[in-house]
C-alpha cells in the first residue's frame, strides 16, 4: 500500500506563537514541564541521540507502521518550516531516520525530529546539527509500504499529540502542549524562574534550603 497521506491542514499551525516558541526554549524543559502542572512529558527513555541536542516548534504528528519509514518520506514532503515531526515509531527499534532524511528535512526548515523508535547515522546528524530525540540507535533496516499517517493525533511515548502543539525538547525531556495551555505554562514559568533566582541568592548567602522551603518540622 502506497497512498499518499492526506496533507495537514495549517489552520492549527498558526495557534503557537514565534515569541511563544522563544519563551519557552529560553526556559527549557524541566521549567517548563513543572510550570504546566500537566502530565506533558515524553517517555524519559525518549532521548537525545547527540549530547547538546534541543529542539522547539510546532508538531506535525506522523504514525508509521513498525520498521516502516514511508510516513516520514511523507512528512518531510508536507512539512513547514519551524515544524518538529513528532512520530509513533511503536516502539521500533530500527533505522526509520538518518544522514538523507535529516539533509532534507533542512532543506524544509523543519525543526527536529522526535520519535518513539530508533534512528541511525548518529555521527552525521551531530555534524549536521540536526536536533533529533529517539528511544534508542539502531541499523536494523525499514521498509517502505504503508502509508501511515501525517497531520492526525498520535499518542506518542505516552502523550497526546497533535498538530500545532508546542514541543521542546533539550537533555532534561521532551514536552508536548496544547496551545490552550501555552499562556499559562509561561507565566508560570516566568514567575518559577524569578523565585529560583532569588533561592540561588539566598543560598549563595548561606541559607539552607530546608529553611527556604519550609521543611524543617
Amino acid at each position: 500500500m502506497t497512498t499518499t497521506p492526506a496533507a495537514p491542514s495549517d489552520a492549527a499551525r498558526h495557534a503557537v506563537t514565534d515569541d511563544q516558541l522563544a519563551e519557552l526554549a529560553a526556559f527549557g524543559a524541566a521549567t517548563a514541564y513543572e510550570a504546566s502542572g500537566l502530565d506533558c512529558a515524553l517517555d524519559p527513555a525518549i532521548r537525545p541521540v547527540w549530547k547538546g541536542a534541543r529542539l522547539v516548534g510546532r508538531a506535525l504528528p506522523v504514525r508509521t507502521h513498525p520498521a516502516d519509514n514511508l510516513p516520514l518520506h511523507h512528512a518531510v514532503a508536507q512539512a513547514r518550516p519551524g515544524d518538529v515531526l513528532v512520530v509513533d515509531g511503536r516502539e521500533e527499534l530500527c533505522g526509520y531516520w538518518g544522514e538523507v532524511l535529516a539533509v532534507a528535512a533542512q532543506q524544509r526548515g523543519i525543526a527536529g525530529l522526535v520519535i518513539d523508535g530508533g534512528v541511525r547515522d548518529t555521527v552525521e546528524l551531530e555534524e549536521l546539527g540536526f536536533a533529533v530525540f529517539s528511544r534508542g540507535v539502531c541499523v536494523r533496516r525499514t521498509g517502505k509500504f504503508w502509508p501511515g499517517s501525517v497531520g492526525d493525533p498520535v499518542t506518542v511515548a505516552g502523550v497526546p499529540v497533535a498538530l500545532g502543539d508546542a514541543v521542546v525538547a533539550d537533555a532534561d525531556g521532551v514536552l508536548v502542549l496544547p496551545p490552550s495551555a501555552l499562556a499559562a505554562t509561561l507565566s508560570a514559568s516566568r514567575a518559577r524562574l524569578d523565585a529560583e533566582q532569588e533561592y540561588l541568592t539566598r543560598i549563595r548567602g548561606g541559607e539552607l534550603t530546608l529553611d527556604l522551603y519550609g521543611f524543617r518540622e
